[in-house]
């Protein structure tokens, strides 16, 4: 008896991808371009998705690389189809490739921050493509950059890259990878590895640390240090809103409604999908909305 396919679609994997990037194109409504006279793409943290999704495998899944196995037969089937196999001992084989994930398609860039290694950034490619393109505008890295990007979007979901894949693979010379670097849209990991990165922000110069401000003026710190800065700065204001309120809680509305300080330079929205997808607060529902609780123990 010769084995027999029999091929269901995937709905719940397709559905879920449409959900999540919906999630994303509302996210970025969010991101303050004015913040940076829009020479950012628009930037969501990958656990902002957790506060708009309690699923978050299904998150990981649309955004994060998978590791399920590449199905070994009918390599022509999109990859949100199950292939069922029926065996001469007419047992089931379940095989299941890769789902139609939203970097692996190309249609997302993961960035990884430097304030938490498990903290990372998601673009959209072709924001992230016209922001760069507009930035190196007139420059003699443009080309370079143009390679580079060529390269990366369409199938490329690497966070970081080492010599070897850059030099034997994407054929890029010594360098070219200086003019990358200088160009900010790689900045060092360590020897002989880079990370990806988004260029153009190494301008908005100011890092609060131990109560003072520095000027940062290296083109290539990029979003792993300055921008962050502000953010994190803006998270823990907006936490402190929580914390002072009585019992320690709010409702999400009120926060919403909250007239910032100065030390929030992102809207206020933009930092409560932060805090409830980092779990730094707990999320309680309740007749009037959902309360928001402060997390005792919070270190951010």
């Amino acid at each position: 008896m010769a084995s027999m396919h029999i091929v269901l679609e995937d709905t719940h994997a397709v559905w879920c991808s449409a959900d999540i990037r919906s999630s994303l194109q509302y996210l970025v409504t969010l991101f303050s371009r004015k913040l940076f006279n829009d020479s950012l793409p628009p930037v969501v943290l990958k656990h902002q998705l957790y506060s708009l999704h309690n699923d978050k495998t299904s998150v990981d899944k649309q955004v994060v690389r998978s590791d399920c196995n590449k199905c070994s037969t009918w390599d022509s089937v999109q990859s949100h189809f199950i292939i069922i196999t029926l065996m001469h001992s007419e047992a089931l084989v379940f095989s299941f490739p890769r789902q139609n994930e939203l970097r692996e398609t190309g249609e997302l860039l993961m960035f990884q921050l430097g304030f938490d290694s498990e903290a990372f950034a998601l673009v959209f490619a072709e924001d992230y493509r016209a922001k760069v393109l507009q930035g190196e505008a007139g420059r003699g890295t443009l080309g370079t950059v143009e390679k580079f990007l060529t390269k990366l979007i369409p199938s490329c979901s690497d966070l970081s890259f080492n010599k070897e894949k850059m030099l034997k693979e994407f054929l890029f010379t010594d360098s070219e990878i200086t003019q990358l670097v200088k160009s900010g849209v790689l900045t060092v990991r360590d020897a002989g590895s880079w990370w990806l990165s988004i260029p153009n922000s190494g301008k908005f110069i100011k890092y609060f640390i131990k109560g003072r401000f520095l000027t940062l003026e290296t083109h290539a710190v990029v979003v792993r240090v300055n921008i962050w800065a502000l953010f994190l700065t803006g998270r823990k204001a907006v936490l402190g809103m929580v914390k002072k309120s009585k019992y320690g809680e709010i409702l999400q509305t009120e926060l919403e409604g909250r007239r910032t300080t100065s030390q929030v330079k992102f809207q206020m929205k933009y930092h409560i999908h932060d805090i409830i997808g980092a779990e730094l607060v707990e999320c309680i529902q309740t007749t009037s909305g959902t309360l928001l609780r402060y997390v005792d123990g919070n270190v951010n």
